[in-house]
């Protein structure tokens, strides 16, 4: 179960924020860096991408998201894309130790408001989180100009708006669709009828501009990235 924590009582109008992170230390780290921001914030805990967006699913008042790039469930870029596929109206700052300005470009393209990382000490964390909740984007000051040459590519803005077209239910079935799942076992899981799914998956191709399920699962591993900790 996702936890939660308050600087102050439960009040409508305190921000609310969720950190989505595996590591303990880190989410200590934000919680601590958070607590010195704001006066009023209720401050929620998720440890993989499921119970990320369960928590989205109970709490539609969470007006932010400290997303970790590689937690559990998350396969790089695929998160934030299903976050803003499902909860669009929910700010997205990535939080990654990988700093490659490529990665960085790649998330703001994807929707990220922002990007922080982990690297990075409590003085920056706090300076970061004051932006993002001034409602400011936030690159790495030391990585800023780096992201800024690679503004503009068109294949990958092309993919991330193409992303954007799919309901909630269609990203569903094109994450399902890239593990290699068959239209049966995709309308057992969801619970739907198999007619459904194939409904589904012709406006999947529409929207993607696809026109087989490989074409499909490619343009959905396209948001994978390498975790820079699991290299040896």
């Amino acid at each position: 179960m996702s936890s939660v924590l308050s600087a102050t009582p439960a009040d409508s109008m305190a921000t609310r924020v969720l950190i989505a992170d595996d590591h303990p230390l880190f989410r200590g780290a934000l919680v601590q860096a958070l607590g010195g921001c704001l006066d009023d914030a209720e401050i929620l805990q998720a440890r993989d991408l499921p119970e990320t967006l369960a928590t989205l699913e109970q709490h539609e008042d969470i007006d932010l998201v400290l997303l970790d790039l590689h937690m559990p469930g998350n396969q790089g870029l695929a998160g934030l894309a299903s976050i803003r596929c499902h909860f669009p109206a929910v700010a997205v700052v990535v939080v990654s130790a990988n700093e490659d300005p490529r990665v960085i470009r790649r998330a703001l393209d994807h929707g990220a408001a922002g990007f922080i990382p982990k690297s990075s000490g409590l003085d920056e964390l706090s300076r970061a989180l004051d932006a993002v909740l001034d409602c400011q984007d936030w690159v790495p000051p030391h990585l800023a100009q780096a992201v800024a040459d690679l503004a503009g590519d068109d294949e990958d803005l092309a993919l991330a708006a193409r992303m954007a077209r799919l309901t909630p239910q269609q990203f569903r079935v094109l994450a399902m669709v890239a593990e290699g799942q068959l239209n049966k076992q995709i309308a057992d899981q969801l619970g739907i009828q198999e007619r459904t799914v194939k409904a589904h998956m012709s406006e999947i191709f529409a929207k993607l501009e696809v026109r087989n399920r490989t074409q499909a699962g490619v343009a959905y591993r396209r948001l994978e990235l390498v975790d820079p900790a699991s290299k040896v």
